[in-house]
C-alpha cells in the first residue's frame, strides 16, 4: 500500500519542464506526468529516467493508471453539423441575444474550440472536405464563378465515387451509419437510378433527408434563388429576332433560306425550353425527401422536417444502442430561407434568423436527451460544428437575417477571409474528454475524419494525402500544439490564404488575394449574391498582407512588408506553399460545366418524368 501510495503522489505531481508549460495540465486518470529526482535539484540521472521509463507499467500493474473502459471499446460516434451558422450566433462563443442552451451544455461538459476552421467557405466544397478529410482542390469540388456549389438533384457531378469517407471506413469496422438531413454531394453520374454520388454509396447504411439542400425555392413564397432575369431578357431578344427575320424574308428584305430560319427557331425553342422547366419547376427537382433511394416527398413539406429528423435521430439511436453506430445529422438549419415551424416563430430577438437557430438547438437537445435516455452519454463522442461562416449578404426584408461571424472579417463565400473560414467546434466524450475545456489551437472540419476512423479501429488510406490530423492528443492534452503547422484556404481554386503555426503561442496568416467588398468597408459584397474569388471584384495584394493571429484575431493590422521579420514569415510561407503545391494533381472537376447542368435523364423522380410529385411520408 505504502509503494502505491508513493506512485498515486509520483503521478500527481508535475514536472517543470524546461520553465514552461509544454506538458499537458490536466488532472485526468488517464496522464501521468514526469518528476524532478529528489537529489539532483530537477537534473536527470540514469536511475531516474530507468524509473520514469517503467513509472506507466507499475501504475497499470497497481490499478493507479487504469485502461479508461471509455476507450477499450469502440465509441458511438455522433455528429451535429449545422448549415451557414456563424461563429457569433451561438451562446458559448459570445451572442447573448440567441438562447442556445444545449449547444451551451455541449461546450460545459466537453472542450471548445475556438480556432476551428473549416477547408472551404461553401457548402458543397466544405461537406467534401469534411466526409475525406482532404482539400476540395484533390477532389475535384472546389467549384467556379458559375457553379461555386452543387446546382441540382440531375447534375453528374459530386463526391467521387472513388473517394472513402469516414463512413465507408467505419462500416468496415462493424459500425451501423446513418446520415439525416443535408448530403448536397450528388445523387446520380449516367441515369436517374445509379445513385453513384449517394450517401448509401458512400458508406452509409440509413439515409433520412434531402440530397441537395434548403433553398429559397423550397418554400413557395419566396423569391427564387436563381432567378431567370437574363435568360428572360435573352427569350425577348429571341423572340424579337425571330420574327424579324421571317418579316424580312416574306417581304424580301433579307435572303436567308426558310431552312435556316427554321432550324435556327427550332434550336433557339428547345435552348429556352430547356432552362424555363429548369428553372420554372425547381421546387420539384431540387426540393426532395428521400429514405434510402426511395423519394418519399416530391417537393418536400418544410413544416414538418425538424420533427421528422428528430423522430428519425432518436428511432436510429435505439435501433442501434447496443453500437457501435455512427450517426451525422446535417442540419437544413440555417440555410435561407430560415423555415422555422410556427412553435418557434416569434420567440427570438432576431426574427427568422433567430428562431431557426433557437429550433435547431432545440432539435439538437432532443437528440442528445435520447442518447441520455438510452445510457450511451459515456461512450459517445459527441461533435458540434458549422459547416462555414455565417452568410451575410442573405439578408432579404430584416437586418437581422444575416449571420454574426463575431469578431471575423467576411463571411460564407470568401475561402480565404476568416468569418468565413473560422467556426464553432465542440467535442464531448466524458470521462476522456475533459469537461468545461478550451483549445484555443488551430484545428480543422477534416480533422474528423481521421479522428473518428482512428477512434473506430480503422485505418487511413494508403494511397492518397488526408490532409486532417487526429485531434484526440490535443484534446486529451497529451500535446499543447497542434497537428497543423500549416493550412491553405481556397476560394474555389484560387489560393486566398495561409495560415502557419508558427509556435505555441503564434499563428500567422497571410492574404494574397482578398475580395473587394461593395460598399467598400462593408465586410460583404452586398448588392450580389456572393463575392467573387478572382477577376475584377477582387484584390491581389502585392506584396501579401500578413497578420498575426495569436494578437489581431480582426485582421486589422498588417505587419509592415519592410521589416525582417515580415520577410522571414513570408519566406517560411512561400516554401510550404511550394511544397504543397507540388501535391497536387490533375482531377475530374464535379462542379464545372456539364457536370453541373440540370440534365432531365438524371433527375429522381418518384412519378415517370416529368410527372414527380409525391407525399409518401406519414407520423
Amino acid at each position: 500500500m505504502r509503494a502505491r501510495s508513493h506512485i498515486q503522489q509520483m503521478a500527481q505531481t508535475r514536472h517543470e519542464y524546461r520553465g514552461s508549460s509544454d506538458l499537458p495540465t490536466s488532472t485526468s486518470s488517464s496522464h501521468f506526468f514526469l518528476v524532478n529526482h529528489p537529489d539532483t535539484g530537477g537534473s536527470w540521472t540514469l536511475n531516474t529516467c530507468i524509473y520514469m521509463a517503467i513509472l506507466p507499467l507499475l501504475l497499470l500493474v497497481l490499478g493507479v493508471f487504469p485502461v479508461n473502459e471509455a476507450t477499450a471499446q469502440k465509441p458511438n460516434i455522433l455528429l451535429f453539423l449545422a448549415d451557414d451558422l456563424g461563429i457569433g450566433d451561438v451562446g458559448c462563443y459570445g451572442n447573448d441575444t440567441i438562447r442556445t442552451p444545449n449547444i451551451d451544455r455541449l461546450a460545459k461538459e466537453g472542450v471548445k474550440l475556438t480556432h476551428h476552421i473549416s477547408a472551404a467557405s461553401l457548402c458543397s466544397p466544405s461537406r467534401s472536405a469534411f466526409m475525406t478529410g482532404r482539400y476540395p482542390i484533390r477532389t475535384g469540388m472546389t467549384g467556379h464563378h458559375n457553379g461555386k456549389v452543387l446546382l441540382w438533384n440531375a447534375a453528374s457531378g459530386g463526391l467521387p465515387t472513388n473517394e472513402t469517407t469516414f463512413a465507408k471506413i467505419l462500416k468496415e469496422q462493424g459500425y451501423s451509419t446513418g446520415i439525416l438531413g443535408k448530403w448536397h454531394l450528388g445523387v446520380n453520374c449516367e441515369s436517374s437510378d445509379d445513385f453513384c454520388h449517394h450517401p448509401l454509396n458512400h458508406g452509409f447504411d440509413y439515409f433520412y433527408g434531402t440530397p441537395f439542400s434548403l433553398f429559397n425555392d423550397c418554400e413557395v413564397s419566396r423569391e427564387s434563388e436563381m432567378p431567370m432575369y437574363n435568360k428572360q431578357l435573352q427569350a425577348q431578344i429571341f423572340l424579337i429576332t425571330v420574327l424579324t427575320l421571317i418579316v424580312g424574308k416574306i417581304w424580301k428584305f433579307i435572303h436567308i433560306p426558310w431552312k435556316m430560319i427554321v432550324i435556327c427557331t427550332l434550336a433557339g425553342s428547345l435552348y429556352f425550353m430547356y432552362w424555363f422547366i429548369a428553372f420554372g419547376f425547381m421546387p420539384y427537382w431540387n426540393c426532395i425527401l428521400m429514405r434510402n433511394f426511395e423519394i418519399v416527398e416530391q417537393p418536400m413539406d418544410l413544416d414538418k422536417k425538424a420533427t421528422q429528423i428528430v423522430r428519425e435521430a432518436k428511432a436510429f439511436i435505439n435501433r442501434n444502442k447496443d453500437g457501435p453506430f455512427l450517426l451525422f445529422v446535417s442540419f437544413l438549419h440555417i440555410h435561407t430561407p430560415h423555415y422555422t415551424t410556427k412553435e418557434f416563430r416569434g420567440r427570438s430577438k432576431h426574427d427568422l434568423y433567430g428562431d431557426n437557430i433557437e429550433e435547431m438547438d432545440w432539435m439538437l437537445g432532443q437528440i442528445l436527451d435520447s442518447i441520455d435516455q438510452e445510457g450511451l452519454i459515456n461512450n459517445t463522442l459527441t461533435y458540434f460544428a458549422s459547416d462555414h461562416g455565417g452568410y451575410l449578404e442573405g439578408m432579404i426584408g430584416s437586418l437581422h437575417l444575416k449571420g454574426s461571424n463575431g469578431i471575423y472579417r467576411g463571411g460564407k463565400g470568401m475561402g480565404g477571409m476568416e468569418g468565413g473560414i473560422r467556426v464553432p467546434g465542440i467535442l464531448r466524450w466524458p470521462n476522456v474528454l475533459p469537461a468545461n475545456a478550451i483549445i484555443d489551437k488551430p484545428t480543422s472540419l477534416m480533422d474528423i475524419f481521421p479522428t473518428v476512423v482512428k477512434l473506430g479501429g480503422g485505418m487511413l488510406p494508403k494511397d492518397r494525402i488526408i490532409d486532417g490530423k487526429d485531434m484526440m492528443p490535443l484534446l486529451q492534452g497529451f500535446v499543447s500544439i497542434s497537428a497543423h503547422e500549416f493550412m491553405f484556404h481556397y476560394c474555389e481554386e484560387y489560393l486566398h490564404a495561409v495560415r502557419w503555426q508558427q509556435t505555441r503561442k503564434t499563428v500567422w496568416k497571410v492574404h494574397y488575394i482578398s475580395p473587394k467588398f461593395s460598399p467598400e468597408g462593408a465586410g460583404a459584397c452586398y448588392g450580389s449574391k456572393f463575392c467573387t474569388c478572382s477577376g475584377e471584384k477582387v484584390i491581389y495584394h502585392v506584396p501579401p498582407l500578413l497578420y498575426n493571429l495569436s494578437n489581431d484575431p480582426s485582421e486589422k493590422n498588417p505587419l509592415s512588408n519592410d521589416s525582417e521579420l515580415y520577410r522571414e514569415v513570408l519566406q517560411t510561407i512561400q516554401e510550404a506553399v511550394v511544397r504543397h503545391n507540388a501535391t497536387l494533381h490533375p482531377v475530374p472537376q464535379q462542379l464545372y460545366g456539364l457536370n453541373n447542368l440540370w440534365d432531365p435523364r438524371l433527375q429522381p423522380c418518384c412519378g415517370t418524368f416529368p410527372f414527380c410529385w409525391c407525399n409518401k411520408e406519414t407520423d
